[in-house]
Order: C-alpha cells, then sequence, then structure tokens
C-alpha cells in the first residue's frame, strides 16, 4: 500500500491510500515533493467549505504556478484512472490546460463528481475527517480572492510511504 499522512502544525492528521497503479506519474511526483519536504511549512491556501481545500503552492497563493509540470492523468487528457472525486479524494490542481499540475493538490471535502474526468484524483482519505472538516470551516476572504483563508492553516508535514518501487517522475518544461 501507498500512504500520504499530512500532519498539520496544530496536530491535526489526515491519512490517505494513494493509487499509484492508476495514476503512476501523479503519485510519483507528489510523493516526490512531499518526501523532499517541499510542502512542509505551506499552507493550504484556498478553502471552499463544501467544496474542496487546496495547498501546495510554492508561497500559499493559488495563482503561483510551479517550476514543473506533469501529464495530467484524467479522462479528458486520455488517462482514465478509475478514480473519482468523492468526499476526501485527492487531487491535483491545475490550470486550464490538460499537462499544467505541478505541486498544487486539494481535497474534496464533499463529493465533486464535476471534476471526474477533468482532474487528477490519486488517493483516498482513509482518515481525519474530522480535520478535513475542521479546515473547511474555516473563514475566508470571499470568492473575490480565490476563498483564502484568514488565517492559513500550515502543513507541518507532508509524508508518502510505499511498500512498492514508485517509477522515476517524467515531469514537463
Amino acid at each position: 500500500m501507498t500512504e500520504c499522512i499530512i500532519l498539520m502544525e496544530d496536530g491535526g492528521e489526515m491519512r490517505f491510500e494513494l493509487f499509484p497503479d492508476n495514476a503512476p506519474i501523479t503519485v510519483a511526483s507528489f510523493a516526490q515533493c512531499a518526501n523532499g519536504g517541499f510542502f512542509d511549512g505551506l499552507a493550504f491556501c484556498r478553502i471552499v467549505e463544501g467544496f474542496v481545500i487546496q495547498g501546495g503552492s510554492p508561497d500559499n497563493d493559488i495563482m503561483t504556478d510551479s517550476d514543473f509540470h506533469i501529464v495530467g492523468e484524467f479522462a479528458e487528457n486520455g488517462h482514465d484512472t478509475g478514480l473519482v472525486h468523492r468526499r476526501g479524494a485527492i487531487s491535483m490542481a491545475r490550470d486550464d490546460a490538460p499537462n499544467t499540475a505541478g505541486t498544487q493538490f486539494f481535497i474534496c471535502h464533499q463529493d465533486a463528481h464535476r471534476l471526474d474526468g477533468k482532474y487528477a484524483a490519486f488517493g483516498y482519505m482513509r482518515s481525519g475527517f474530522d480535520v478535513l472538516d475542521r479546515l473547511a470551516a474555516l473563514p475566508t476572504s470571499g470568492k473575490e480572492t480565490w476563498n483564502k483563508p484568514l488565517n492559513m492553516p500550515v502543513m507541518a508535514s507532508v509524508r508518502v510511504v510505499s511498500d512498492t518501487l514508485l517509477p522515476p517522475v517524467e515531469r514537463l518544461a
């Protein structure tokens, strides 16, 4: 099994099962970022209660792009993973173009099936739904600023543990 553990600065913990057989590029890239410490100290910088919480921006601003991109593993891009955007799904955020995911990811607070086939879901939450609900309920500055939380919740660490060897990361310029 491949597991992701997100430990929040306040001690909250969310655990996910990741699916490298379904989304090998996405899982490998996310694991490389996580285990290299990239996400440590970053915040969930967009919160839309009833929809998603989003993090992984290098400067905690969802408008900031990462310095690399990966192939988008979702049906509309020719990579049907079979994974859906249900409550607790972890998925890659991206720009309008299909191969623009990098470091930003989101967790579905509630089912968001309108994203199925359009974004690369790569895992499902196993525990920590109470943490997800608490984060999703945080006050934000509103839609005009992409629902930036007034007090951004910080990820103390994000790590991926796998009992299988993950493939090399295929990154695009």
